[in-house]
């Protein structure tokens, strides 16, 4: 059963609910000690004001220090906290900002989080950035790499990185299938011996903490949904993997995912598709509105999709599945 807050959903499935407003207030009605993982992608500390909100970089900590004091308290104790921040410049310089370093130090000396790892995503897609630095004056090569802090409530936090395994590379595959061919048991410069049991399948590789995941959706039910309503998607969507990679090692099937700054509602989406329950908080009502549907059947006509937005945006509580029912009983 989804949870259920004070609050109306903006639009809802057996498993989860979107909500429009403040996270904070959100949170609040939440039982501590009640979620499993709360992941989420904030809008970054950027000096150029981006339509979906975004604070100058001194007030930033401050202000993101707020959502992760209340996060704390309503996280498990084997919970996990995970945020992707994007790198920024000094105002006016080619220099970086340290901003997301210093909201990792201070939540964990002030909050009490531990790190349990730092991850980095590399978005081979991203596009040039900054312009000032990078395209015009040709200082700086751009900014392709995120931060990704996994903190955690406890310093043993759920976790299983057998359901985040990497494919093979061939040559592991040709090791395995004939390790005496490719492979020799021996001890290392490095010291470590290395033994037979190297060759073992496993079922696939270790991930690393470098997450290489290209951002460049162009479909998908969400951006046509967009287009066909004529409402702007989400300027800054993060790539469904990278949401899915924590939601499998972190949690399991039933396990309450949180989206504090949720947009478009990738994660929302994700959780579903992992039969976990799940809640996302967003301010914007144009957002949330948009974000239903990535939880609409493909195929649904124009009509309803735009009956489905009109009615988030008028303050209704959609029942998502209903209304498929609705349209699968009229296409009968």
């Amino acid at each position: 059963m989804p949870v259920k807050l004070k609050t109306d959903p903006a639009y809802y499935t057996s498993l989860g609910g979107a909500y429009i407003g403040d996270s904070r207030q959100f949170l609040e009605q939440l039982e501590d000690d009640s979620v499993n993982l709360v992941v989420t992608s904030p809008p970054f500390a950027l000096q150029r004001q981006k339509e979906y909100g975004n604070l100058d970089q001194h007030e930033y900590i401050d202000w993101f220090l707020e959502f992760g004091r209340l996060v704390r308290r309503k996280l498990r104790d084997d919970g996990s906290f995970v945020v992707d921040f994007g790198g920024a410049y000094m105002k006016g310089v080619p220099a970086r900002s340290l901003y997301n370093f210093r909201v990792l130090i201070r939540m964990v000396d002030e909050l009490g989080f531990h790190l349990a790892e730092d991850f980095y995503w590399f978005n081979p897609s991203k596009l040039p950035s900054p312009i000032e630095w990078v395209n015009k004056r040709k200082l700086r090569v751009k900014d392709s790499v995120n931060t990704v802090w996994w903190f955690s409530k406890s310093e043993w936090p759920k976790s299983d990185v057998t359901k985040v395994l990497a494919p093979y590379s061939d040559r592991m595959k040709k090791l395995i299938e004939d390790p005496d061919k490719f492979y020799t048991p021996k001890v290392r410069p490095s010291g470590h011996d290395i033994g037979k049991g190297f060759a073992k399948d496993n079922g696939g590789a270790i991930p690393s903490n470098l997450l290489q995941i290209p951002n460049s959706e162009s479909g998908g039910q969400y951006l046509s949904g967009c287009k066909n309503v004529g409402t702007k998607s989400h300027p800054a969507r993060f790539p469904a993997k990278l949401p899915e990679f924590f939601i499998r090692m972190l949690t399991d099937p039933d396990d309450l995912v949180v989206d504090i700054f949720s947009g478009s509602n990738t994660t929302g989406q994700v959780a579903e598709a992992e039969g976990r329950r799940w809640l996302s908080f967003e301010v914007l009502p144009e957002y949330v509105a948009a974000s239903a549907f990535r939880f609409v059947d493909k195929g649904m006509p124009l009509d309803r999709m735009r009956a489905i937005y009109d009615r988030i945006l008028k303050g209704d509580s959609v029942d998502i599945e209903a209304s498929q029912q609705q349209v699968s009983l009229l296409l009968q």
